[in-house]
């Protein structure tokens, strides 16, 4: 993460009045003066500002079983509801991966910029798993064309599994894993088949699963799910 995030988070100062101090050459990274724009890992590197070590706190996860229309931003210039109004206040706390504002479901929320950047990027790999009312073809139809790579923006989605199942009035319910989280991926997998969202919802991210958790609730991870994802950022 950025030096003065990492400082704005340890509660050192604000991300401006930390900027302030780099720049006056107070602020070292391993036994060298920084620079504005420095990234660091707070678990590894040794931060000091004006001789005194800084220690990080504790890293924040959070799971929030996201409702429909809020948006996944801190403050909306439309003057929709966001995701942090349901939350409670916590310096540094930012959202791994968007879900727009008609999805429901698991969001994963944390202080930890690093394992945050772990948990999307497409290197990684990592699963989401979504659930999807959708009509316009037939579960067979829609059988058929997933046995086939489905290629968006020259690429093909990397989709792990599927589930197709008939529904109530004609609908499809579709489970899908992914390891990718590109934009809006799921509704444009869905829009490539020819197929119309009726409701998307994110069931689990990497080894956090929604649970029981109604739309709305949030909670700490578990100790075992805060060590399945230490496992994904030593990957």
């Amino acid at each position: 993460m950025r030096l003065q995030r990492a400082l704005a988070r340890a509660g050192v100062a604000s991300r401006r009045r930390a900027e302030d101090m780099i720049r006056a050459g107070r602020v070292k990274v391993n036994g060298r003066v920084a620079e504005i724009g420095a990234s660091v890992d707070p678990d590894t590197d040794l931060i000091t500002v004006g001789g005194r070590r800084i220690a990080q706190s504790q890293s924040v996860w959070i799971a929030l079983n996201k409702p429909l229309g809020y948006v996944v931003t801190k403050r909306d210039p439309q003057g929709r509801r966001t995701v942090f109004e349901l939350l409670p206040r916590v310096p540094g706390l930012t959202y791994v991966g968007r879900l727009d504002v008609a999805t429901s479901g698991l969001l994963l929320l944390t202080t930890d910029g690093t394992a945050a950047h772990r948990m999307v990027h497409p290197r990684f790999g990592v699963e989401r798993t979504y659930r999807v009312l959708v009509h316009g073809r037939s579960a067979n139809e829609i059988r058929r064309m997933l046995a086939r790579p489905v290629v968006i923006e020259g690429r093909p989605v990397q989709l792990v599994k599927v589930t197709v199942r008939e529904s109530e009035r004609g609908s499809t319910d579709l489970t899908l894993v992914l390891a990718e989280g590109r934009y809006r991926i799921v509704r444009r997998l869905c829009e490539r088949l020819g197929l119309k969202v009726e409701r998307l919802t994110r069931l689990s991210h990497g080894p956090v699963r929604l649970g029981r958790l109604a739309p709305g609730e949030w909670r700490y991870l578990s100790k075992r799910e805060l060590q399945a994802v230490r496992d994904v950022r030593a990957a």
